[in-house]
């Protein structure tokens, strides 16, 4: 019997608000432990929340993004379960009536199929504390409160993920879209983004759902896909050999790269939710809707298939430049100020300036160049002023690097493109005298050597030049010089 894999994501989103979602504490990860609190996060008697309206913002953001219906009135609930890094033995979230509900999102494949991935609901709660654990030498767990009452958004998908692939395509689209509008900085690994995975399986074609396993916080794209690809794999083992699969809560060790069991799964009724009685009903009026729609940017979607249509990009650049919208907004004005193609801006961008930013640890933002300047690159390069290599190899990583103009980083480091055709003509004789082999490949006859040899000398003169003779020239005055000197 084959089997098929039945995967809904449930995401937790933390808001880029300045204070928590019930209290005036700062929301900062990377304080001091348990510096931002208060007796309200803190679970103190007597306390009182009061519901930050920029967390709703957000939130409501979050969901037109998602193409969620918005539901005008909606109810905060208690749900109670005991754990160190909880103060008050309960979290406050939705339950019965969730603020939105109802969307979806569109994810692409490989093969560059599409697949629309519903949403079930969007609601909103508050983070937990976090507990930290010693090491070998250390037996003790520490509970830092800073992060308890960080604003959230729980998104809930439909089970309608049948790969782990699609589970790990889906987190990073809506990771692309959430940190797009400005409500969440897609941070994994700080905890900022997490997911946990709703997995089962049944036998294939069949349409009753299998009991599922749920994988917990699990915090990077690669372990998404690695963790659902192991624990499909071994419920499907478990079944073939006559066990059943039991409803828990797994976690997933990246190291071993296994899921193993954390504790058995509780029901709605285990959690004993009821009505917040501290918060009124939260009102999400049409006027206040409307403004917030009009406040959101274009959708990364939309804006991908403009750079497609206006800018004759590939799907992939363009799926990379939308990644991040200042990167977007970056491309989109290097080719305003670039009278070339705007294909060999987003190649140039894509390929170089991001991999130097990479290789310097540097954000776009922490970066000192400017689009303009990257326009003005590439003008140099299309004037004939500088190749390209040089372009690439030294004039970019000094821009990235100490700062400057391109024009400046030229005059100054002396490299202005050879192309006068006596001065590399000189260069050509001497480079023919040191590679006597690539001379007789050209003069064997063979179509074949002959442009081998040519693409070989042109090379050895790059490198004694430095990059700074200009390549066009030199294929046709290698063989010129080669044929005169027969």
């Amino acid at each position: 019997m084959e089997f098929e894999a039945v995967i809904g994501l449930e995401v937790h989103a933390q808001l880029l608000t300045d204070t928590k979602i019930f209290c005036s504490c700062k929301n900062r990860f990377g304080d001091s432990p348990n510096t931002n609190v208060c007796p309200v996060c803190l679970g103190m008697p007597g306390s009182l929340p009061v519901l930050n309206r920029k967390a709703v913002e957000y939130a409501v953001k979050a969901a037109i993004a998602l193409n969620c219906k918005i539901n005008s009135s909606s109810i905060f609930a208690r749900k109670h379960y005991f754990y160190p890094d909880l103060p008050k033995a309960y979290q406050i979230t939705q339950y019965e009536l969730p603020f939105a509900e109802h969307g979806w999102i569109e994810i692409e494949n490989g093969d560059g199929t599409k697949k629309r991935i519903r949403i079930r609901r969007i609601h909103m709660e508050e983070d937990a504390g976090k507990t930290l654990h010693g090491d070998s030498f250390d037996q003790n767990s520490y509970v830092d409160l800073n992060r308890a009452g960080t604003p959230l958004v729980e998104i809930v998908s439909e089970p309608d993920i049948s790969s782990p692939e699609e589970a790990r395509l889906y987190m990073q689209k809506l990771r692309d879209i959430l940190v797009w509008i400005g409500v969440n900085d897609g941070n994994l690994e700080e905890g900022s983004l997490r997911c946990d995975a709703n997995i089962s399986i049944r036998p294939e074609g069949s349409d009753k759902l299998g009991t599922r396993a749920e994988i917990k916080n699990v915090n990077s794209f690669r372990f998404i896909q690695k963790a659902i690809e192991y624990e499909i794999g071994r419920q499907i083992k478990l079944v073939k050999g006559g066990g059943e699969v039991v409803q828990e809560t797994r976690l997933y060790d990246s190291q071993k790269n296994i899921t193993k069991t954390m504790r058995t799964k509780e029901e709605a009724e285990d959690y004993r939710y009821f009505p917040e009685p501290d918060l009124p009903p939260l009102i999400i009026d049409s006027q206040w809707l409307d403004s917030i729609k009009e406040s959101l940017p274009t959708l990364p979607d939309e804006v991908r298939g403009r750079f497609v249509k206006d800018y004759s990009l590939t799907s992939y650049d363009a799926s990379v430049l939308v990644r991040d919208r200042k990167l977007a907004e970056f491309f989109e004005e290097t080719v305003s100020s670039y009278s070339g193609e705007p294909k060999k801006a987003a190649n140039f961008i894509i390929s170089d300036f991001l991999g130097i930013l990479n290789e310097e640890k540097k954000e776009l933002s922490d970066a000192s160049v400017k689009a303009e300047d990257i326009a003005e690159l590439l003008l140099l390069v299309d004037k004939g002023v500088v190749s390209l290599r040089v372009a690439k190899e030294d004039i970019l990583p000094e821009m990235v690097k100490f700062g400057g103009k391109p024009e400046e980083i030229v005059k100054k480091k002396g490299l202005i493109q050879i192309s006068d055709e006596s001065e590399l003509i000189n260069i050509v004789k001497k480079a023919l005298v040191k590679n006597e082999k690539a001379v007789e490949q050209y003069r064997s006859g063979d179509e074949k050597k002959k442009t081998k040899a040519v693409k070989f000398l042109i090379g050895q003169v790059m490198k004694e030049t430095r990059g700074k003779a200009n390549p066009k020239i030199l294929n046709d005055l290698i063989p010129k010089v080669l044929d005169e000197t027969e």
